[in-house]
């Protein structure tokens, strides 16, 4: 007698999956492919470029293909495995995570080609751009996971990446700066995996919409403050947020400069997502309970970042102040909870991750020019190339908020959204921020390229690989400076998907279940 056909309904997805939603988990299986394409050829030094160029390139084709997607459609869930959520590993797209992505793949691109001439082929045999598809993985499924402990997974693979990265070359500098670096971002990954394991003991699932959906039923009974602060500690310390922030001007200057611009722009962004995306969509009432704390943490690490940078004579250490002087702006915005403060912090994110990859390269090619990082050494930059001089320039600009550049309007967003609740202060400490970023890169501009050479500066050479993509990121700054619209649609409806994630849960949940 036959046996009866198993119902399966209830545990798997049976109906085939639209070609479009493949996209979702394309970007980072795409990087580990390419990654280990790389490692086979690792001894073939001149095949590493001409792959992982490409390879990058298709990474932005990819992310920009399911931005469309997500954009027309709403977010967009893939399972693994076909088991349905919250027993399978979700992959949810929606406008949050794939604008960072997107943001990210180009970013990388940029290194990619920066990177021709600024890493040797010792470099290049001992994996840099392995290591860099390999943190691409991890960026890009840290950005499109839809499991709390999945996004844990994520991050170890791009910290184990950036572990190889930043001691590529194993100057005794650069393992001071790994030590640095990696003493508190374990310290932080330790704390994000105890406070997963507490709230899996809590929820009894990983899923974010399935946890979303739990709290706000649950609110009453369960301990979610605690759960949102033990977040708030470990995502701060990976943002570099006041006062675990000192890693970060201790170890980004000492790799390659094309390593710590990557870094610049893409691991604290990490950090800042994982906090948009946990105290907004699972914990927005406990945010809204820590947010008095949340902004005396921002306006602490805005202004300190921006005192620092004043204080600095170093360029690249002058620059990390910056990039955590932006951080603070960042959690400003999210402090606020409405939806012109999370679009600020999402745009000044996005901003950032631009800017803060070019200003890194900038202070590169400065010093490949006068041979020093120094400020006390370093002039006539101007004389030695006025087009370098004029793309730095908008840079600084762009960072210290100044229009009509990106930097303009994401600080526009955060201090009329403070001013609308009444928070004078906050939007003060917003435009004082920038105006003490203005004098730390205006004292820049003034020493290294106003002012003629205190010696005779080194004859080098311009190399035109390292200075496309400084071209090409500085276009993307002053065009989303002089045409936000779309840009600024886009976050704003980023941001009212995290603080109402009904979408997001019902692309897991498709019948609510």
């Amino acid at each position: 007698m036959a046996a009866n056909p198993a119902d399966l309904s209830a545990a798997l997805v049976l109906t085939p999956v639209p070609a479009a939603d493949w996209l979702v988990v394309l970007p980072p299986a795409w990087c580990i492919l390419a990654g280990a394409v790389l490692l086979m050829l690792r001894k073939s030094v001149r095949l590493q470029a001409l792959i992982a160029i490409p390879a990058l390139a298709g990474l932005v084709v990819i992310d920009a293909l399911l931005l469309a997607h997500v954009a027309a459609n709403g977010p967009v869930t893939m399972v693994m495995g076909r088991w349905l959520p919250p027993f399978g590993i979700a992959f949810t797209a929606d406008l949050t995570g794939v604008l960072f992505a997107l943001a990210g793949a180009v970013v990388a691109l940029a290194g990619g080609v920066h990177a021709l001439a600024d890493i040797d082929a010792s470099g290049r045999r001992y994996g840099f751009y392995p290591f860099l598809l390999l943190l691409m993985a991890g960026v890009s499924g840290a950005f499109l996971t839809g499991d709390i402990f999945n996004l844990y997974v994520w991050f170890e693979v791009l910290l184990i990446a950036s572990f190889g990265l930043i001691t590529l070359g194993s100057e005794p500098r650069q393992i001071d700066g790994a030590i640095k670096y990696a003493f508190l971002n374990l310290i932080a990954t330790t704390l994000f995996l105890v406070t997963t394991g507490y709230l899996y003991g809590i929820f009894g699932t990983l899923n974010m919409a399935d946890i979303a959906a739990k709290a706000a039923a649950g609110r009453a009974e369960l301990p979610l403050m605690t759960l949102a602060t033990l977040y708030f500690v470990a995502f701060g310390m990976k943002a570099a947020a006041f006062p675990v922030n000192f890693w970060l001007p201790a170890s980004y200057h000492t790799p390659r400069v094309v390593v710590s611009a990557l870094f610049a722009g893409l691991l604290t962004k990490v950090g800042i997502y994982a906090l948009l995306r946990t105290l907004v969509m699972l914990f927005p009432v406990e945010r809204e309970e820590l947010s008095f704390l949340i902004v005396l943490v921002g306006v602490a690490t805005m202004l300190l970042g921006a005192l620092g940078a004043l204080g600095q004579s170093d360029i690249r250490r002058l620059i990390g102040y910056v990039v955590i002087s932006g951080i603070g702006v960042m959690l400003a915005g999210l402090s606020l909870g409405s939806p012109g403060g999370i679009g600020g912090a999402i745009f000044y994110a996005l901003h950032s991750m631009v800017v803060m990859t070019a200003l890194y390269m900038a202070a590169g090619l400065a010093g490949r020019l006068a041979g020093s990082f120094d400020l006390n050494s370093l002039g006539g930059l101007y004389g030695r190339s006025a087009l370098f001089s004029a793309l730095s320039l908008v840079l600084f600009f762009a960072a210290a908020g100044l229009p009509p550049f990106s930097g303009f309007w994401p600080k526009v967003m955060v201090a009329k959204a403070a001013i609308d609740i009444g928070a004078w202060w906050l939007a003060a400490a917003v435009l004082a921020t920038g105006f003490l970023t203005t004098i730390a890169l205006g004292r820049v501009f003034a020493l290294a390229y106003w002012r003629p050479a205190p010696m005779a500066l080194p004859v080098q050479t311009m190399p035109a690989g390292a200075l496309l993509p400084l071209v090409l990121l500085t276009a993307l700054t002053v065009g989303f400076g002089l045409f936000p619209e779309r840009l600024m649609a886009l976050v704003q409806h980023a941001a009212q998907g995290l603080a109402d994630p009904r979408a997001y849960i019902g692309s897991v949940f498709p019948e609510g279940k």
